[in-house]
């Protein structure tokens, strides 16, 4: 279950005021940030969560050169860019887990954007039964994996308590 914070204009919950704090200090978190910009047409069933949040054409991911919120309309810029962006909304909510922020905008009742931090997203490398070698520099391990097949070498340092921890991963199965 996501950790969603919900911002509505005009509403009378009594944490309206601090969840609109915690959604401006995350948007003004933003400058100098990767992010992605999608629009979508709300079903008419009025559940976001069936939208296809996957890439279109009109998605946009860019680095923001500045995002600050005034009274409760939201401004950024694009780097590269001089003309600043604005929107003001209805309705914001912030999925603190996904750090994805849905814009419902004044201007476009049946639309919701939704701007997001991208996820890091892991290379994996897959050896199988690699040739291994191990030494000590100092303090730290140092693990050096081949595998010739691939011509593929990984090198990987571990501090003690990194070497520590690995071990007794393995020791539990």
């Amino acid at each position: 279950m996501s950790n969603k914070i919900i911002w509505q204009k005009g509403s009378s919950n009594p944490d309206n005021s601090a969840n609109f704090d915690q959604i401006v200090h995350w948007w003004d978190s933003l400058t100098a940030q990767e992010v992605s910009f999608a629009q979508r047409l709300i079903p008419d069933n009025l559940n976001i969560e069936e939208i296809d949040w996957q890439e279109q054409r009109f998605d946009a991911t860019f680095l923001v050169k500045s995002s600050q919120i005034r009274g409760i309309t939201l401004y950024w810029q694009k780097v590269g860019e001089e003309n600043e962006h604005n929107l003001t909304p209805d309705k914001l909510e912030l999925d603190v887990d996904q750090q994805e922020l849905y814009i419902y905008p004044q201007s476009q009742q049946q639309v919701v954007i939704r701007v997001k931090i991208p996820q890091v997203k892991y290379q994996l490398i897959e050896v199988n039964n690699p040739k291994i070698a191990a030494n000590m520099l100092g303090k730290d391990c140092l693990l050096l994996l081949q595998d010739d097949q691939k011509q593929v070498e990984v090198k990987i340092k571990l501090s003690p308590e990194k070497l520590t921890q690995l071990l007794e991963s393995l020791t539990k199965n």
